[in-house]
């Protein structure tokens, strides 16, 4: 089974930045394509970015694209989300998914998730 644990959430003012980590156990992470997901309060989970096993491709949601990157460090078995000139809107939950086969923005594709690491942007 792959345990997933998000870290790096916090309070940060708008334009700030955070890196968000999503760390793996219990399977290297090199055999998993990841994605990043959000929600706000009262609203669905939304997607935010995914990165393929290989790094070789990333997606990013409209919303986040030139403010967002998604990373990966197989040999420090971990995902990381970088996240720059932070919004308000950027309020969230967010949680990392991870899949053997599947990269891309529809959540239910993906077999493991994390518990969320809360991100508030203050403006």
């Amino acid at each position: 089974q792959v345990q997933l644990v998000e870290s790096g959430g916090g309070l940060v003012q708008a334009g700030g930045s955070l890196r968000l980590s999503c760390a793996f156990s219990g399977r290297t992470v090199s055999s998993y394509h990841v994605g990043w997901f959000r929600q706000a309060p009262g609203k669905e989970r939304e997607f935010v970015a995914a990165i393929s096993w290989s790094a070789g491709n990333t997606y990013y949601a409209d919303s986040v694209k030139g403010r967002f990157t998604v990373s990966r460090d197989n040999a420090k078995n971990a995902v990381y989300l970088q996240m720059n000139s932070l919004q308000p809107e950027d309020t969230a939950v967010y949680y990392c998914a991870a899949d053997r086969y599947y990269t891309g923005s529809d959540g239910r594709e993906y077999d493991y998730w994390g518990q969320g690491t809360q991100v508030t942007v203050s403006s």
